[in-house]
């Protein structure tokens, strides 16, 4: 405890004062994100399109703008309790080192074996599919937290799990690969040679290391083609940041327990799951008029569908399967370089999110991997906590806006999200302090040549 300010280095919540019901941010939004539609058709998909792909309770979900609050089942409350509710940490040490008038506070979501915040949404989707009667669920999978994530959660609950990796971290990272086999999971390689669009990806792009845009039309493909099978995705959609939500519920709690209010608010940002669940209940604030924040969505240089990206109707994979959802997107051809590093690779963005964007309620940003690396390296000599690849974008922006507080003088409260640990991202730790790391940052050119292949909708 810092005796001059009474406010603990972890604040831990009880058990009575986690979150109930998760937030939906839709329902405070005046513009909302615009329908996912039929490609077929181009007409908004309805609850029967779209079940055979998810399951039936999911559904529901995904297409509710209007429930502010939904209850969280108790069963799934009971399997949180394993590793929440988690700590939001004062960095004291971080702030020392900076020697910055700053305030830090990181929300950490790295307690649990799956390393990361994925586990809040995978025992909620594993959850209803198991009340529906499944046998089994599909997925994929980026840097492999999902995929960990989601194959404890079927574990637990006796579900069958298959996950398609996207292949440059299937080979980059065999023991998060281990872990999931370790829970019962089958993992391939994605694109790979077990589904019609693998084959025809395989086919265009020959040697590819994939994308998560390759990786989500082989798990559809399996979903769709099995009895009893659905598709389950970790981020990107809105059920996933309905679930995530508790991360920002929890954090919301213990500030306004010790009477802190942030000004900054981090969030690294690949499809939207950790910056959507983060900043949801301090979003739906400033969206009511009750508080303003700055919010801010840090991605990487070599996949920026925010900072670079179109607002426009596309598909969500590769193969061009999946429905099309309106978002910020570099394409759904982009795959990103083999050197990048962490996750934080899929081609867009999630629909609420890049709403929110387009409509000027946050800010968002880009950085490069050495340079994300580099504040990695220093907040694990700092603050002891090895930081997965994707939550170090986050730490990169918190490090730059602390040290404006230093030149400026201004003490500000800024909060980020460290979403998980990054144990199993040895490999790209070893590039890094080898000095092999390099940035590769897409042209004009390659992503104009992807964002013309969108679709043309009405």
């Amino acid at each position: 405890m810092n005796q001059e300010t009474k406010i603990p280095y972890k604040i831990y919540l009880t058990e009575e004062e986690m979150p109930k019901a998760w937030y939906n941010l839709r329902a405070d939004m005046k513009v909302k994100p615009a329908p996912l539609l039929n490609p077929g058709t181009g007409k908004p998909l309805t609850a029967e399109e779209l079940s055979p792909i998810f399951c039936e309770e999911l559904v529901k979900q995904e297409l509710d703008n209007d429930t502010k609050f939904i209850e969280i089942p108790t069963e799934i409350r009971d399997f949180y309790k394993m590793f929440r509710p988690s700590p939001l940490v004062r960095a004291y040490c971080l702030e020392e080192k900076l020697n910055t008038p700053a305030k830090i506070y990181y929300k950490f979501e790295g307690n649990n074996t799956s390393g990361s915040h994925k586990l809040n949404s995978a025992i909620a989707q594993a959850y209803y599919a198991k009340k529906q009667g499944l046998k089994g669920v599909t997925t994929e999978t980026g840097a492999g937290q999902w995929g960990t994530a989601l194959s404890m959660a079927c574990a637990y609950l006796g579900l069958d799990c298959k996950v398609y990796m996207v292949k440059v971290s299937y080979e980059q990272k065999p023991f998060r690969r281990e872990v999931m086999r370790t829970y019962g999971a089958s993992v391939v390689p994605s694109p790979s040679e077990t589904t019609e669009v693998g084959r025809k990806i395989l086919a265009e792009h020959p040697g590819t290391t994939g994308s998560l845009g390759c990786a989500i039309s082989e798990a559809v493909e399996v979903a769709t083609k099995n009895p009893g099978y659905r598709y389950v995705l970790g981020s990107v959609l809105n059920q996933v940041l309905l679930h995530q939500s508790v991360i920002g519920l929890e954090t919301k709690i213990a500030m306004d327990k010790y009477g802190i209010k942030p000004d900054i608010i981090i969030g690294c940002a690949g499809g939207g799951s950790n910056l959507g669940g983060l900043i949801g209940p301090f979003m739906g604030e400033k969206l009511r008029g009750e508080a303003d924040y700055r919010i801010i969505a840090v991605e990487p240089a070599s996949c920026p569908s925010f900072t670079r990206g179109t607002f426009a109707y596309d598909f969500c994979d590769t193969g061009m399967i999946c429905p099309l959802a309106k978002m910020y997107t570099l394409g759904s051809s982009f795959i990103p370089s083999a050197n990048h590093a962490g996750g934080l690779r899929f081609h867009g963005m999630s629909s609420t999110l890049s709403q929110l964007y387009h409509d000027g309620y946050m800010e968002a940003t880009s950085v490069e991997q050495t340079e994300v690396f580099k504040a990695a390296e220093f907040f694990a000599r700092t603050e002891g906590i090895l930081p997965a690849p994707e939550s170090s974008h986050a730490i990169c922006q918190a490090l730059k806006e602390a040290e404006k507080c230093k030149e400026t003088g201004e003490e500000k409260t800024i909060v980020f999200g460290l979403t998980g640990t990054g144990y199993f991202d040895l490999v790209a730790y070893q590039k890094y302090n080898d000095g092999e790391m390099t940035d590769y940052i897409p042209t004009d050119e390659e992503i104009a040549q992807s964002i013309a292949k969108l679709p043309h909708v009405e």
